[in-house]
């Protein structure tokens, strides 16, 4: 059965156990539906040979071809991922346009005597659906920026947040990365497709009526860019500025780059991309710092040198915040309190959505 999706609630509705995107792994790890499950029919280099003699042989000969390659891929899965499913599983499978690849399998797991729904239009009806929602569309969330200078905790603020059932969007911990030249985390970052969907998924199961709370970041976190619905939101949206003293900031972020820290190369590293803001010579005496250990030190003045100014730059173009929330310190325990003022501030009612 063909499941048409008219919005990104669709896929939240439909009656299904399992999503299955039938594509090649490199399509899969491009972007996919959240939740996703991969089981290829072809794989990558089946997929261009198939493609190779369709486009230069004969087009019989390439489906013939593809139809064992996918017969073969099937009772793979059948044997392996899917052995343990019941007689009342019921899947949803996708491919790039609903196209062979999908409806192939769909058809032999439909002869086993599973119900198997198809998603009309395959991937690209989804990603159709993203493009609407995160380009296309004025935000209907009520957004609300926590904003702070470098080292202050906004993230786990949000956490925090989460903890006490407010709505939150992490868009760090979405992009994979910290939003500096010291944000990489192991793994790397998703594709821009990829965080768009994640986006446009997470706000689509958020309540509009309530607020949704976002860190302050620029349009690009590392290699991927906040889409523009979202960024117009966070632009004219109410800001909660957090605020604590640079050496209670230094001493956070000692704590929160510990990681990075242990790895006194790759930090390193992250410190020479600075060099075309402050020569060479800046950077070798934070080199030295990091390598004596001095690292309050280092990251209060990476702060006062580097972030502090290049914040207070860009926040003298923003209007006054809503609310001040002044922080001694930034433990947890105090962390918590400070998420604890921002559930009780008086929020504006609703976020413009006028696309102007």
């Amino acid at each position: 059965m063909a499941e048409r999706l008219t919005s990104l609630q669709d896929l939240a509705q439909l009656p299904h156990d399992d999503i299955i995107d039938v594509r090649s792994p490199s399509e899969y790890a491009e972007d996919h539906i959240p939740g996703a499950i991969s089981l290829p029919v072809l794989s990558d280099e089946e997929r261009a040979h198939v493609g190779t003699i369709y486009v230069q042989q004969d087009r019989f000969l390439a489906r013939k071809v593809g139809a064992a390659l996918v017969a073969r891929n099937a009772a793979a899965h059948l044997e392996g991922p899917l052995a343990d499913r019941t007689g009342g599983w019921r899947p949803l499978v996708y491919c790039w346009r609903g196209g062979q690849r999908s409806g192939s399998f769909a058809s032999i797991l439909e002869q086993v005597g599973w119900r198997v729904g198809l998603i009309e239009g395959g991937y690209k009806s989804y990603r159709r659906l993203v493009v609407g929602a995160m380009h296309d569309t004025p935000l209907a969330h009520r957004v609300v920026v926590i904003d702070g200078g470098t080292g202050t905790a906004k993230t786990d603020v949000l956490h925090h947040l989460a903890d006490r059932g407010a709505q939150v969007l992490d868009l760090e911990g979405l992009a994979a990365h910290r939003g500096s030249v010291f944000g990489a985390r192991p793994g790397g970052q998703p594709s821009q497709k990829r965080f768009e969907g994640m986006i446009a998924m997470r706000l689509t199961g958020m309540d509009t009526s309530r607020p949704v709370y976002v860190e302050a970041e620029s349009n690009r976190i590392g290699g991927v860019f906040v889409p523009p619905a979202l960024w117009k939101a966070m632009t004219r949206a109410p800001r909660v500025l957090i605020e604590a003293s640079v050496e209670a900031r230094a001493a956070y972020l000692v704590r929160a780059y510990a990681d990075l820290l242990e790895d006194g190369s790759a930090f390193g590293a992250a410190l020479a991309q600075l060099a075309p803001h402050h020569g060479k010579a800046q950077i070798a005496r934070w080199q030295e710092m990091l390598a004596a250990g001095e690292l309050r030190a280092l990251a209060q003045d990476l702060m006062e040198r580097h972030y502090d100014p290049r914040y207070a730059k860009s926040s003298a173009r923003l209007g006054a915040p809503l609310a001040r929330v002044a922080m001694t310190d930034l433990d947890a325990a105090a962390l918590g309190r400070a998420a604890d003022r921002i559930l009780a501030l008086d929020l504006p009612r609703r976020a413009p959505v006028s696309g102007t």
